[in-house]
């Protein structure tokens, strides 16, 4: 697999501006016009580097298409830069990747700052920004930035599905919130907070934490002493590892609700300790490949085939990965629908209108779709819990009931 970090694969360009946009985007050379050339920035370092391994699926799958004749012909180039989580330094590789490097488009550029610090300048540019890897309601308002579109579920639709399950099933039990203290963690409280309702004051205790942090037993201690009986995480995998195993050394013993984004078994966990993890409840869209009972499901064979040529490095447990993967292929198959015309105007307009998308690794019923005026193109998730080896379900798809 090729990835520089700094982070280099191999892309194809043209490009035609939007007539509602002010700033045309840079000509691209001749060279940008022979391959696809794709730009990313990732935290490949820092406090949230687990989820580099987004970027590297990501990458690998690039590798797969391109072996396969690429896109019309053309190679697949990603390039993908480090930020660190650093929103200064995203918007200074992103305008790396657009002015030297000549990118066609950004895609799946990761977390809620990054990604607000860049939104403005590429969306003067028009520069298409696609699926980004946040949940961020931000990501679907293509009135005021027709060039920015996000993929996952959000946030705060995903906190309001917490709410609905704790109302129906721990009616009347105390919560406590521990969250990451940025717009990423604020989105699944407001979420919460909604759905709850007159139920709200049930949250008796709630603190937060940095990315940066090294250790919350000061937290999770003060949470607990709050007589809590639901304890929702909401933050990175590495702090989520690192509540659960305080948890368990106190001998504290809440319902856990477990974030989406760090519900991998990989990045978080197995370091909190599996025995430690039994019983936490989170939600998913994509399926877990190492659900034994998922071994002759068609995306899992095809999903482990993938890792052992393409990504031989990397974890199979882990979910961001899958992410990785299942986004990609989301990507490609808009490059696809664009056929000859590899304007950044077509690859937006075919962005627009996916329909009924079976995204690879996609749990059964669970499709993407967007329109003109829906930038969101995943939006059903399901509640899943893990049972010391694999996620398990927990009822049906949830849809658009908590929009």
């Amino acid at each position: 697999m090729r990835l520089m970090c700094v982070v280099a694969l191999p892309l194809v360009v043209g490009m035609i501006c939007r007539p509602d946009s002010a700033v045309a985007g840079p000509q691209l050379d001749d060279t940008a016009r022979d391959e696809i050339r794709i730009g990313s920035v990732m935290p490949h370092t820092g406090p949230l580097a687990a989820f580099s391994s987004i970027g590297r699926a990501e990458a690998a799958y690039f590798d797969m298409v391109n072996e396969h004749g690429g896109i019309n012909g053309r190679k697949l180039r990603l390039i993908s830069y480090d930020d660190s989580s650093e929103p200064a330094v995203a918007m200074k590789q992103t305008r790396r990747l657009v002015e030297s490097d000549q990118v066609l488009l950004i895609f799946g550029s990761f977390g809620t700052a990054s990604n607000f610090a860049v939104r403005p300048y590429l969306n003067e540019r028009q520069i298409p920004h696609l699926f980004v890897a946040s949940g961020d309601e931000a990501w679907s308002a293509p009135d005021s930035f027709p060039w920015t579109m996000g993929w996952q579920p959000q946030f705060r639709h995903e906190g309001r599905i917490y709410a609905n399950y704790l109302k129906a099933l721990y009616p009347g039990r105390k919560i406590a919130i521990l969250w990451q203290n940025d717009q990423f963690g604020r989105d699944m409280l407001l979420g919460l907070q909604e759905s709850l309702g007159d139920d709200a004051g049930l949250i008796v205790a709630d603190t937060t934490f940095d990315i940066s942090d090294k250790a919350i037993d000061a937290q999770v201690d003060f949470l607990q002493s709050s007589g809590a009986e639901i304890l929702l995480f909401d933050g990175s995998p590495a702090i989520a590892a690192l509540a659960l195993r305080r948890i368990a050394e106190i001998g504290w013993h809440p319902v856990f609700i477990l974030n989406n984004a760090s519900a991998s078994i990989a990045s978080a966990l197995q370091p909190a300790g599996l025995q430690n993890s039994v019983g936490v409840i989170s939600t998913a869209f994509l399926k877990d490949p190492g659900d034994a009972t998922r071994k002759d499901d068609a995306d899992v064979k095809e999903w482990l085939s993938f890792m052992d040529k393409y990504y031989p490095d990397g974890n199979k447990s882990d979910s961001n990965a899958v992410y990785g993967y299942a986004a990609a292929a989301t990507l490609v198959e808009v490059l696809r629908r664009c056929g000859e015309d590899l304007s950044r105007e077509s690859i937006m307009q075919q962005a627009e209108n996916i329909k009924a998308f079976p995204v690879p690794l996609a749990l059964e019923g669970i499709t993407a779709n967007t329109g003109p005026n829906d930038f969101r193109p995943i939006k059903q998730m399901r509640l899943v819990q893990f049972d010391g080896r694999s996620w398990q379900p927990i009822g049906d798809v949830i849809d658009t009931a908590f929009q």
